[in-house]
């Protein structure tokens, strides 16, 4: 069992920068991917990056440049570091674990509570 724990959200104008936290219990998370998915208001959840547990990373499109996955397996703990920050970045933020470093959200077995990202123009 993996209990994750998100923070770091927050009103942030555009251009500006936040950096999520995801705090992960368990002795067994260095063998988890973890990843970063979003939900916009009336939107569906989307990916947004993931990194393996030997740190390869993946993103989408539209945050390539401009966001960064990290892990520090010491801490248990995963990273999204978030520049540049655009009105469209605005959803509630999710960090998840799975087996596997991928894009889609089935595959992902723990999932936190969400953090809100809120980008003003």
């Amino acid at each position: 069992q993996v209990q994750l724990v998100e923070s770091g959200g927050g009103l942030v104008q555009a251009g500006g920068s936040l950096r999520l936290s995801c705090a992960a219990s368990g002795r067994t998370f260095t063998t988890y991917a973890m990843g970063w998915f979003r939900q916009a208001p009336g939107k569906e959840r989307e990916f947004v990056a993931t990194i393996s547990w030997s740190g390869s990373t993946y993103y989408r499109d539209s945050v390539k440049g401009r966001f960064t996955i990290s892990r520090d397996n010491a801490k248990n703990t995963v990273y999204l570091q978030m520049n540049s920050l655009k009105p469209e970045d605005t959803a509630v933020y999710y960090c998840a674990a799975s087996k596997l470093a991928t894009r889609t959200s089935g595959l992902y077995d723990y999932w936190g509570q969400g953090t809100q990202v809120t980008v003003s123009s």
